[in-house]
C-alpha cells in the first residue's frame, strides 16, 4: 500500500499496481480497498490500476471529527495529482458521488469518468425527512446490534426487499472485517445528506461519462440514476442485463470489460 498527503495534509492510502493509463476505483460503502481486488486485477493487465482506500473508512482517523465528502473529495484529487495525467475515475455508490464531486471540483484531472448507480441524493434525503435511518442505525450500533443497523440501512436507504436485508446485516455481524465497517457506513450515509441536492452541479459536469446500473438493483438506485442521467444529457449510460448493485463483485469480469472499452474509447478518441 502506497501513501500520498492530501490537501489538508491527511495521509491518502492507496493500492497501486500495473502499467499504462490511469484507472481510479473508487469503491461504495463498506469497501476499504480490498473489495474491488479482483476488478483491479482484471484492468491491470493493461491500466495502472489506483484503488483508494476511502477516509471515510479508515477506523485509525474516526477520532478526527466526521469525514465530508469534500474530505474524500481531496483525496482524489490529491491522487489524481500525484498520477500526473488525466486518468479514468470508477466510482461505484457512494464512491460514484465522490467521483462526480470530484469531476465538478477539478475537470481537467480527468479524462473519463464511469459512475455505478451513485448513491445521490436527488430529493428526499437517504436517510429520511428527520434522518429516522440514522437514528435507528446509530441506537442499534450503540446495542452492539451492527448487523441489525447493516439491516435497516439496506432496506430503508438502500430499498433492498426485507429479507435480502436481513441476510445482509447477519453476514456482516458475522464477519469481523465488515462489522467494523458498518458504523463507517452510518457515517457516509450522514455526509450524503449533508452534502444534499447537486443534480445542478452535475449538470455542468462535461468530462466524457458512463453512468452505469443493473436491471436487478432496488427501484431506489435506478431512479437516482435516472435523475443524474437527465441532467447530464452528455453522459451515455449502459444497464447491466441480469445484474444488480455487486456487479462489481458477481461480474468483475463483465465490468472490467465495460470499463476498458469506455477508456478506449475515450483515450483514443477524447471529447
Amino acid at each position: 500500500m502506497d501513501t500520498i498527503t492530501s490537501a489538508d495534509g491527511t495521509d491518502v492510502r492507496v493500492y497501486d499496481e500495473g502499467r499504462g493509463p490511469a484507472v481510479l476505483i473508487i469503491g461504495p460503502g463498506l469497501d476499504d480497498g480490498t473489495r474491488t481486488k479482483n476488478l483491479a486485477g482484471l484492468l491491470a493487465t493493461r491500466f495502472r490500476v489506483v484503488r483508494l482506500h476511502r477516509r471515510q473508512y479508515r477506523m485509525d482517523l474516526k477520532t478526527s471529527g466526521p469525514c465530508s465528502i469534500a474530505d474524500e473529495v481531496d483525496d482524489v484529487l490529491a491522487v489524481a495529482a500525484s498520477v500526473g495525467e488525466p486518468l479514468i475515475v470508477y466510482g461505484h455508490s457512494s464512491g460514484g458521488v465522490v467521483a462526480l464531486e470530484a469531476l465538478a471540483a477539478s475537470a481537467r484531472s480527468f479524462a473519463g469518468a464511469v459512475i455505478f448507480e451513485p448513491a445521490a441524493v436527488t430529493s428526499r434525503p437517504l436517510a429520511g425527512e428527520n434522518g429516522e435511518v440514522t437514528t435507528r442505525a446509530r441506537a442499534a450500533i450503540a446495542a452492539g446490534k451492527p448487523g441489525t443497523a447493516l439491516t435497516i440501512f439496506m432496506r430503508d436507504t438502500v430499498g433492498l426487499p426485507p429479507w435480502q436485508a436481513r441476510l445482509a446485516g447477519t453476514l456482516s455481524s458475522l464477519v469481523p472485517h465488515y462489522r467494523e465497517l458498518v458504523p463507517a457506513q452510518i457515517d457516509d450515509l450522514e455526509a450524503l445528506d449533508r452534502l444534499g441536492v447537486r443534480l445542478d452541479t452535475y449538470a455542468q459536469v462535461t468530462v466524457p461519462t458512463l453512468l452505469l446500473g443493473g436491471d436487478r438493483s432496488p427501484a431506489r438506485l435506478t431512479e437516482r440514476l435516472d435523475a443524474i442521467e437527465h441532467v447530464m444529457p452528455q453522459a451515455d449510460k449502459v444497464v447491466m442485463h441480469k445484474r444488480d448493485h455487486g456487479a462489481d463483485l458477481k461480474a468483475p469480469k463483465l465490468l472490467a470489460d465495460i470499463i476498458e472499452t469506455f477508456a478506449d474509447k475515450v483515450l483514443n478518441h477524447p471529447e
